[in-house]
């Protein structure tokens, strides 16, 4: 077969002394001689092995399925998209090209780095990626890496499969709700009936193994055998530490004192502990000068971008490299030279709650699943260890056997919007691996059709199919459509970037001064201003990192919403809705600006009922407080916090917060939510009292509008 000849030829390919004969398929320029030293590393991989069949299967899978099912660090994220690139040049290019499929934008960017440079080819030309504000793709694109979740959302835009003639779904045992739902659209969708005769292969860890073989039909199985080197022994505690920080610190000093060889990896459950384990690690790493250079301690998380690729670097001066990750790093981001794992056995994740519509940051046990992905890291041929923060009985009683699913964890209303895009119309006839609760989605369709997104038929409703194109949640997508009823566009785009990117200061300040500066960008009329106030501050500033720094604020986090702003903005003008001027600051555009947010936002208003902080949620009868990073708590008058308030998101954690919090008025959402969702609030004062307010503005209102009321009935045709 043509793929097979292919692969034959490369695995057999010229020396490197021969280089100049040998010319690149991809681009027609000769190999480099660093292709043919990573082309030998490649060959060490353990996936290497499974080469031949994996193209035998591709090519003559009856279904258009394959299975490929491996360890952690085999190398099947680098390898497999670099063969189907083969398979598709083999074809000529004639059906399509190859996209691969991270649930994290961070191991998009990193395998696509990695893989350009293995294929000797020019990142952003032949080999791309695509995450979120970052689009390093061009015509000559032939493979692409993808964060699953922009996938989705193109798929859903377009009929068939999109522009691919293969799809790699990468760490399907992550289980992310995009990679969960693409595979349910494509099994629905019958490959073989689809144009282009496209191929989907699905990559996983053995535990996840006969849950995918069955929900494909026994597709095809290429098992790629794990690392043949030693695999430690976990060495677990008698006692789960009271402080996992200071225990993962002195575990790794007592490693570096040993001088054992290797870089050092530390799982933690957390961005917080990930950033206060590095900062202890630097600042005791002198203490280490007798044994050599002191370590260099990298952090490993989302927040990072593209500084993720520090990991893979070599330290010029010989000294040992300490990784301290998440999550992040169970089954994505394989490092040669680690050497030695330190496993807290916990993670920290945001679950919601759809009967409060509340998100809950929970600290649980990892899986059996990832606690052996973490001992795989330190499998290599010089002896290595694997050091376990909690006893034996804690994995072995508490620990589930796989990651959950994040469909059955996450807020559903962006997955059923595009539902209803493919004109899926019960959300039940779509195939999960794992079906969420029924409870779940149908507080999904409640939300949208609050919002207007259903009409009623409960298909999309025109409304709908706009909120649908926008990356955005539906309820910031509904503020963002209402700011053009209310002419505050430029001031909601600000808005809605920072609420997705960078949603203000996450720590308390560190001095007098970051205190004085942090205050000198709050705004009187709440935390939605103050976001506005502190994107303008950092424009004016250049984007400069150092007045970031001085203020506690994250750059990066900046950065992205500057650049999300653009992409919003140029969504807005290419499907025509009307913008307009800036007029932040002003008694009309403060407002336009409210009118706007309570457009989206009314399912999220919590009412002061007793003056002393503490907020009722209109839609349940649950109590929370401002977040300590409010403007309204850090202000010395007025002590008394606003009666009623807008927020942006709900959390319960140990002081169940409030967080990015604005004062409205009852009257505003009186007028601007649908009625029935103020008759369908849960018995309580603020419901009567809402419901008294309408019959009193209703009667005022009997035989002539007022100005106000007009312009406000006016906006009402997006409800």
């Amino acid at each position: 077969m043509a793929s097979q000849v292919l692969g034959l030829e490369e695995e057999t390919g010229p020396n490197p002394g021969e280089s100049e004969l040998a010319v690149n398929p991809f681009d027609g320029l000769p190999f480099s001689s660093r292709y043919y030293e990573l082309l030998e590393q490649r060959r060490s991989l353990p996936v290497w092995a499974a080469r031949f069949i994996f193209l035998e299967q591709l090519e003559s899978s009856p279904s258009g399925v394959v299975l490929v099912s491996g360890e952690p660090g085999s190398g099947k994220s680098t390898q497999i998209p670099q063969w189907c690139a083969e398979f598709v040049l083999a074809r000529g290019f004639q059906k399509g090209r190859v996209t691969v499929t991270q649930p994290y934008p961070l191991a998009a960017l990193s395998l696509a780095l990695q893989v350009a440079d293995e294929m000797d080819l020019t990142l952003g030309h032949e080999v791309g990626y695509s995450i979120p504000q970052e689009d390093c793709t061009g015509p000559d694109t032939l493979l692409r890496f993808c964060w699953d979740r922009l996938l989705l959302q193109e798929v859903a835009s377009t009929r068939g499969t999109g522009a691919w003639g293969v799809l790699v779904l990468d760490e399907a045992q992550e289980r992310s709700v995009a990679s969960d739902l693409l595979q349910g659209l494509l099994r629905d969708a019958r490959l073989g009936n689809l144009p282009g005769d496209p191929r989907v292969v699905v990559v996983t860890d053995p535990a996840l193994e006969p849950k995918l073989q069955a929900f494909w039909g026994n597709p095809p199985i290429v098992h790629v055998l794990g690392e043949t080197g030693r695999c430690p022994t976990p060495v677990y505690r008698d006692t789960v530490p009271t402080d996992r920080v200071e225990a993962a610190c002195q575990a790794v000093l007592e490693l570096c004192r040993k001088e054992a060889p290797g870089d050092v990896l530390v799982y933690l459950p957390s961005e917080e502990e990930i950033s206060l384990c590095c900062e202890s690690l630097s600042r005791d790493g002198g203490s280490l000068e007798d044994q050599g250079p002191p370590p260099r301690v990298l952090p490993l998380h989302p927040g990072c971008g593209q500084a993720v690729q520090a990991v893979y670097e070599d330290v010029e001066s010989g000294a040992r490299k300490v990784v301290v990750t998440h999550w992040l790093a169970d089954f994505s981001f394989s490092l040669p030279s680690i050497r030695h794992v330190i496993d807290s056995g916990l993670e920290l994740r945001s679950v919601y709650n759809p009967q409060i519509r509340a998100e809950s940051q929970v600290l649980r046990p990892i899986s059996k699943c990832q606690a052996e992905a973490r001992r795989l890291r330190a499998t290599g041929i010089l002896p290595g260890s694997c050091l376990c923060l909690y006893p034996k009985s804690f994995l072995e009683l508490e620990a589930p056997p796989l990651p959950k699913p994040r469909v059955c964890e996450e807020n559903l209303s962006p997955l059923i919007l595009l539902l209803k895009r493919r004109q899926i119309v019960e959300p039940g006839e779509c195939h999960f691996l794992d079906r969420p609760a029924p409870e779940a989605l149908m507080q999904a369709l409640e939300d949208l059709d609050y919002l207007a997104a259903l009409d009623d038929n409960g298909d999309l409703s025109d409304l709908g199919v706009i909120l649908s194109e926008f990356p955005l949640a539906p309820d910031l997508a509904k503020a963002l459509l209402a700011s053009c009823e209310f002419d505050c566009v430029d001031e909601m785009l600000t808005l809605a970037a920072m609420l997705t990117a960078a949603p203000g200061f996450t720590r308390p300040p560190l001095c007098a001064e970051e205190a004085a500066l942090r205050r000198a960008l709050e705004h009187v009329d709440g935390d939605h201003s103050s976001l506005i106030q502190v994107y303008e501050a950092f424009i004016q500033s250049g984007a400069d990192k150092a007045w970031c720094q001085a203020r506690g604020l994250n750059w990066a986090a900046l950065y992205q919403a500057h650049k999300l702003r653009g992409e919003l903005l140029e969504l807005m003008q290419r499907i025509e809705l009307p913008l307009s001027q800036p007029a932040f600051g002003s008694e009309q555009n403060r407002r336009d600006l409210q009118k706007a947010l309570v457009s989206g936002y009314f399912l999220k208003v919590a009412r002061d009922t007793d003056g002393t902080g503490n907020y009722l949620l209109l839609t349940h009868k649950h109590v929370a407080q401002l977040s300590p990073y409010c403007c309204y708590r850090s202000r010395r008058a007025p002590a008394r916090p606003p009666p009623w308030v807008l927020y942006h998101s709900f959390s319960i954690s140990k002081d169940n917060c409030l967080s990015i919090v604005s004062e409205i008025q009852p009257q505003m959402l009186v007028e601007l939510a649908p009625p029935y969702f103020l008759s369908n609030l849960p018995p309580s004062e603020s419901r009567d009292f809402l419901n008294q307010l309408r019959e009193e503005m209703a009667d005022s209102s009997t035989g002539s509008e007022s100005p106000s009321t007009q312009e406000l009935g006016d906006a009402c045709v997006l409800q």
